[in-house]
């Protein structure tokens, strides 16, 4: 990694012995951190490492326990994000903090809406100005004039980030801004941070993506359980790694298990919708079945059909060899099929209420008696789950929001364990977990498919779907551009087949 930093002599921003808890969990444990003017600084760690938690003290969002906080040398107090905003400190939160009710810009330019006539807000005048912010940071592609609510999860994160991009922040923390992106949409990322640095801006982010951290960091702070480990400018992955967890990973991807002759369990025949055109696929009693392509290509309106979440014009969905209708996510659960979302925290979780019921949301008729919840069965369920999947959280009674983005992932995996579902759909459930987590996940996908279940996987990395996947299905404009079947399924024939025109099965 190159090392462009300035020879300034005191950091643009540090952190010195900085403690934060919640609860009985200790988010940092008088850590400390510095980075410069002129360089792109990577946090990286497992979930639950304190990364998030620094970027929220140093961001305002956050007032530390103990310890201190320095802007260019200077002790500060940065009681709110606006305090921050002053000091010329802006951060792009793993949380969205776009407003989906709202116009993409108006969500660019709240706070300073041009005005015409007594005083009203000039629209016409607002979608023009935020078009041109979006062309000249390079978007052509979003309509300004569109609610953010109709835009896909990383279109939003695009536009939370040119939001923060034109204040033209000195230093500028991003967590995790590259989770829901693409990798055209993380280049166009990368480009604006070399751009920032070029001009001597100070930049910390934080990824789980190993390649993305070489690419665009200086250096790099790793941490665990709180607290730094070292910082450095040439580090391999493998050394990272056993840092972050405190143990070596051998083999990050376990071994897939030879797919045996099994009964189709779903199939669609022909299914068309909003997104989607002539989708045919067969899904086998123990099989994972991966889909790939590009972003944008219809993954998400696939899995959304057959949960009964998006309304379908065409086509058959069999489940069992018989033709059922699915027409809500009420149909789909009782039916036997579970979907884990892209986005956990608005599609999947109940942050404010706690993680045991989380857990046991899609199980209440098992744990109640004539309609009252037994207390005792269901905390009985949710410990064992706790401990099968390695959940680290205080307790089941603290709220889920509470608990690292890999944890709460656990915990929407858990409530389809503990409803026993025969039928699998994952999208894109690695997106923003830690490498350790990643693992897990893995782990529980083959353990899944192990049991006779039907697991239906999309991921935006193609790696995972070459090497967790019985066959790959790549989307491409809405339809099945290709099948590849293992052994033998590569990044680069997945990446290849979504970018050709022609339908073709790869052996």
């Amino acid at each position: 990694m190159p090392d462009t930093a300035s020879g300034s002599t005191a950091p643009a921003i540090e952190g010195i012995k900085l403690s934060k808890a919640f609860g009985g969990v200790q988010a940092l444990d008088s850590a400390s951190f510095a980075a410069r003017r002129g360089e792109v600084h990577a946090l990286v760690g497992e979930n639950g490492a304190g990364k998030s938690t620094l970027i929220k003290i140093l961001g305002g969002r956050l007032h530390p326990d103990s310890g201190e906080v320095r802007l260019a040398g200077e002790s500060v107090e940065l009681g709110s994000p606006d305090v921050a905003h002053g000091r010329g400190v802006w951060t792009v939160f793993q949380e969205l903090t776009l407003l989906p009710w709202m116009t993409v810009a108006e969500n660019l330019l709240i706070r300073r809406e041009p005005r015409g006539a007594f005083g009203l807000i000039d629209r016409a005048r607002m979608a023009e100005e935020a078009g041109s912010i979006l062309a000249r940071l390079g978007i052509r592609h979003i309509d300004p004039r569109r609610l953010v609510e109709d835009l896909s999860l990383a279109q939003r994160q695009m536009v939370e980030i040119v939001r923060v991009i034109v204040q033209d922040p000195d230093i500028l923390l991003l967590d995790e801004p590259t989770s829901s992106l693409g990798e055209n949409e993380v280049e166009w990322l990368f480009r604006l941070i070399r751009e920032l640095r070029g001009r001597n801006k100070c930049i910390i982010f934080t990824s789980h993506r190993w390649n993305e951290i070489t690419d665009v960091a200086d250096r790099i702070t790793i941490f665990r359980n709180g607290g730094e480990l070292g910082t450095f400018t040439e580090i391999d992955e493998s050394e990272a790694v056993t840092l972050m967890t405190g143990q070596r990973v051998e083999a990050l991807y376990p071994q897939l298990s030879v797919l045996k002759a099994a009964q189709p369990v779903l199939e669609a025949r022909g299914l068309s919708g909003p997104g989607i055109s002539e989708i045919s696929l067969t899904l086998h009693a123990g099989e994972i079945l991966g889909v790939g392509g590009l972003a944008g290509h219809g993954h998400r309106e696939l899995f959304s059909s057959l949960f009964g979440a998006a309304s379908t014009t065409g086509g058959d969905i069999l489940m069992n060899g018989n033709k059922v209708r699915i027409s809500s996510p009420r149909d789909a659960v009782s039916r036997g099929i579970a979907l884990v979302p892209e986005d956990r925290k608005t599609e999947g979780l109940i942050l404010p209420m706690s993680v045991g019921i989380n857990l046991t949301l899609a199980t209440l008729s098992q744990i109640s008696l004539l309609g009252v919840i037994r207390g005792g069965r269901e905390r009985r369920v949710a410990l064992d789950m706790v401990d099968r999947l390695k959940i680290r959280t205080p307790g089941l009674r603290n709220p889920v929001q509470q608990l690292s983005g890999g944890n709460q992932q656990k915990v929407l995996l858990a409530r389809w364990l503990l409803a026993d579902s025969g039928i699998v759909l994952l999208y894109d459930v690695t997106r923003g977990v830690d490498i350790a987590t990643k693992h897990e996940i893995y782990e529980l996908m083959i353990r899944l498919a192990g049991e006779g279940r039907g697991v239906l996987f999309y991921s935006s990395d193609a790696e995972e779907l070459a090497h967790l996947s019985h066959r790959v299905l790549v989307m491409r404009e809405g339809r099945v551009a290709a099948e590849i079947r293992a052994p033998g399924i590569t990044a680069e024939d997945i990446v290849s087949a979504a970018v050709r025109e022609a339908s073709s099965i790869v052996d």
